[in-house]
């Protein structure tokens, strides 16, 4: 079981992207993979969000996830996408099967980024990309703001918080054994509010796993300090935010992250 089964219907409903996005990042994954048709692993598929267009556009796909009710999502959303459910740190693929490996936004609270980064490593090719993907928000917007202060409340209520964002660690790991290129793939305005953040995090899940009384009592004072700062839950504000690849690829041998 993965706590992510318990959120797993309404995961993608308090978590848009705009239309373009997703196929901006298939553009840009099959534009760093110099195979003419290549293999792409996605790790961490989820419900699809990013995997979608490579499998309606008919490419080399394959998505895994931990959670078997993200991967009922994802299946539910189009016709026979290729998933498996799976232990990244136990991938069940032989050697050398992939000439590309997809990640985005699967480092929170992630125990053996160490043993995934090997076994991602084992099923590449030789000279195989790894892309670490992420939306990148404003690092004062108004989620910010609001994710400090609910840390602040969890805290004040001997709530044990979820295990640090491993991403920073994974990318150091890997621009030490790869060549590492940044790219941009797509950005965009977006408005904010506080009841939208309040609701994404009901459907977290981190919040599926914290006692739920204390999680409640902590999002109804975020509530209460939303209203006195901020205006209220419905003032919005409009942000800028970007999605970025970092783009890891491995030039001899393969070697383990």
């Amino acid at each position: 079981m993965s706590a992510y089964d318990a959120v797993a219907q309404g995961f993608e409903r308090h978590r848009t992207l705009p239309e373009s996005v997703p196929p901006a990042v298939r553009a840009a994954v099959l534009a760093a993979v110099a195979t003419p048709v290549p293999r792409l692993l996605d790790l961490g598929a989820g419900t699809g969000r990013f995997g979608r267009p490579f499998v309606a556009a008919g490419d080399d796909y394959v998505g895994i996830d931990l959670s078997l009710g993200m991967l009922r999502e994802f299946a539910r959303s189009m016709a026979r996408p290729r998933l498996a459910q799976a232990d990244g740190e136990r991938l069940p693929f032989a050697d050398a099967t992939f000439d590309a490996a997809l990640m985005v936004q699967v480092f929170g609270g992630m125990r053996g980024w160490r043993r995934v980064l090997a076994e991602t490593r084992r099923v590449l090719r030789p000279h195989g990309v790894v892309m670490v993907g992420r939306v990148v928000a404003p690092a004062d917007g108004l989620d910010a703001r609001l994710k400090q202060r609910l840390a602040e409340l969890l805290a004040e209520r001997r709530v044990a918080l979820e295990r640090r964002n491993v991403r920073e660690d994974v990318e150091r790991s890997l621009a030490g054994v790869a060549a590492r290129r940044a790219v941009t793939v797509a950005t965009w305005s977006a408005e904010r509010t506080a009841r939208r953040y309040l609701d994404r995090q009901r459907t977290g899940a981190r919040f599926a796993t914290l006692p739920a009384a204390a999680a409640e009592e902590a999002l109804a004072a975020l509530a209460d300090w939303a209203t006195s700062t901020i205006g209220g839950l419905d003032a919005a504000v409009r942000e800028t935010h970007a999605f970025e690849l970092q783009m890891f690829t491995f030039v001899g041998a393969a070697a383990h992250a």
